[in-house]
């Protein structure tokens, strides 16, 4: 295990790894370090997505991971957990196409969907030559996802879609699109594939987050589908939720790699950078700071680990993820600031990755269910009243 790591596994919560969990961490490092970092600040000042790597992370068995058949790794959530953590550690734009590809349009699929969709979808989304994005935000209703406005209705044998999608990651270069509706049922979800009539995808510009990642405006201006495009397991928002679920299992454990490099980069700049008599890590502030943001990192590395542990025996509930979302990214956005602090003047320029991963880590926040939103869920869990009504 590399040096770097050695240094953030205080408690020797490696030793809990098995060896195919540590090679799938440490092939995903070893990519992140040869092919992202030496070009992701510049996709991040150009508001590019790394498309070019889409392959590689195919091959590498990204996508899907922990999904079984159907040409998809079959790895365990620890393994998939590691492989989101490495790709955060490099840009969170990059954990977030992964993490939409797999654990949201390829899950939905997976899990809703007929098996008819699912050999004709999932094979190719595991290779990369078909990429998902999934249509739930809409522009008035993000919390809220049971007040969404986008209808569908029946149309001879098919259906007909109208509606807003915002905020969707891998919107414009999607093939499918998981795209949830209203009925008269209730809410369903459907796919609809790239230049169906009336459907179209708009890049949404001047990010100062996130901005090697696509996010996307969709519209449906009556869309005619067929019904074989429905997801026929899709009943109610337990449908799309339980997608969200599986994707903020992979947002808890990314969180752990943005702070992880931002430690990492304000620990070898405190000690390098010295003032007055000394380094600044001989400074009893300075050390205060880094033994923090050290305790907050091995803290989300044990919910992490036994998060995944519940989740591969399936006693994982939607609530325990809603703890591990909360708490990591939160910490991580508070690591991300301390450590931007800590570099002065230089923790606001693109020589060092923390502002980067600062400014992410403010949308990684507000994405998947707010911080205030997850407090609620907790609350309801631990009290049994319901502060959303």
């Amino acid at each position: 295990m590399a040096d770097l790591l050695k240094d953030l596994d205080f408690f020797n919560l490696d030793e809990f790894l098995s060896s195919e969990e540590r090679m799938t961490r440490d092939t995903v490092k070893q990519f992140v370090d040869r092919e992202v970092l030496p070009r992701i600040e510049r996709d991040f000042a150009g508001e590019t997505f790394p498309s070019n790597l889409i392959p590689q992370m195919a091959e590498l068995g990204f996508f899907g991971a922990n999904l079984h058949g159907y040409g998809c790794a079959g790895m365990n959530n620890i393994a998939y957990g590691l492989i989101m953590q490495e790709l955060e550690a490099g840009d969170s734009g990059l954990r977030s196409f992964a993490s939409v590809q797999s654990s949201l349009s390829m899950y939905a699929i997976y899990a809703f969907g007929s098996e008819e969709q699912k050999k004709r979808y999932l094979p190719e989304m595991a290779k990369g030559k078909m990429i998902g994005c999934f249509g739930l935000t809409e522009p008035d209703h993000g919390s809220d996802p049971g007040g969404m406005e986008t209808r569908a209705r029946r149309d001879g044998s098919g259906w007909i879609l109208n509606g807003t999608k915002r905020w969707i990651t891998n919107g414009s270069i999607a093939d499918v699109a998981v795209v949830w509706a209203k009925v008269d049922e209730g809410i369903t979800g459907f796919l609809v594939d790239r230049g169906t009539p009336g459907f179209s995808a708009h890049d949404i510009k001047g990010k100062f987050s996130m901005r090697a990642s696509i996010t996307s405006e969709l519209i449906l201006e009556d869309v005619r589908i067929p019904a074989s495009a429905q997801l026929p397991e899709a009943r109610g928002l337990r449908g799309p939720l339980s997608c969200l679920t599986q994707a903020r299992y992979g947002i808890a454990w990314g969180a752990i790699g943005a702070a992880r490099s931002c430690y990492n980069c304000a620990l070898d700049y405190v000690k390098s950078r010295k003032q007055f008599s000394r380094p600044l890590a001989g400074y009893q502030l300075v050390q205060s700071k880094l033994v923090g943001m050290l305790t907050e990192i091995t803290k989300a590395q044990m919910v992490c680990l036994r998060l995944a542990q519940l989740k591969d025996s399936k006693r994982m509930r939607a609530e325990h993820v809603s703890f591990a979302k909360r708490n990591n990214v939160n910490e991580a956005l508070k690591i991300a600031r301390i450590a931007r602090d800590m570099l002065g003047a230089n923790g606001i320029v693109n020589e060092y990755p923390i502002i980067r991963h600062m400014l992410n880590l403010e949308t990684v926040n507000t994405y998947e269910g707010t911080f205030d939103i997850h407090t609620l869920i907790l609350g309801r869990d631990i009290s049994g009243e319901s502060a959303f009504d």
